[in-house]
């Protein structure tokens, strides 16, 4: 009788503690595209400040910036979005995968298409957007056609020391 308590306790423990806690799945129109990784979604009447979840875009007036921010613009602004997130960053944006009707994730066409690097940092051990980075940079699209692009956290690096 105890064993079969502690394991039904193991059970439930296991699979509470295995399922995001505070997961949440929303619709909403895409009112505002920030930078290739940061857009806004309507989202109870505000708009809600989404962080794409596993990438990283080049930062405005680093090369590539604008593309990025042109290529996130082209796939998203105006449309309806399905945001699937994963909780909140240091800044308080959403950290979301974002999803077209169609099903296609935003976040792996921008990596796809080249615009943004696949984030090991937040993302480790993320397959699909290794390959998708991988097949990228072989093609030489989007920000890959440059032989030796900065990825962002090094750039900000340089940012900040320039700051000082």
């Amino acid at each position: 009788m105890v064993w079969r308590n502690v394991v039904l306790i193991g059970l439930f423990a296991g699979v509470f503690l295995s399922a995001p806690l505070f997961a949440t799945e929303f619709t909403g129109p895409v009112v505002s595209i920030l930078d290739g990784d940061t857009i806004e979604v309507l989202h109870n009447n505000r708009a809600e400040r989404i962080r794409l979840n596993g990438i990283d875009c080049p930062e405005k007036g680093q090369a590539f910036g604008k593309r990025a921010k042109q290529a996130a613009s082209a796939l998203v602004f105006g449309k309806e979005v399905t945001i699937q997130t994963h909780g909140k960053d240091k800044y308080a944006r959403t950290i979301a995968d974002v999803l077209l009707p169609d099903g296609t994730n935003v976040n792996h066409e921008l990596v796809k298409e080249g615009w943004c690097w696949w984030y090991r940092k937040y993302a480790p051990g993320n397959v699909i957007l290794e390959e998708l980075e991988r097949r990228a940079r072989g093609a030489g699209l989007g920000l890959w056609a440059d032989p030796a692009p900065i990825p962002p956290w090094e750039w900000r690096k340089g940012k900040t020391i320039d700051r000082r």
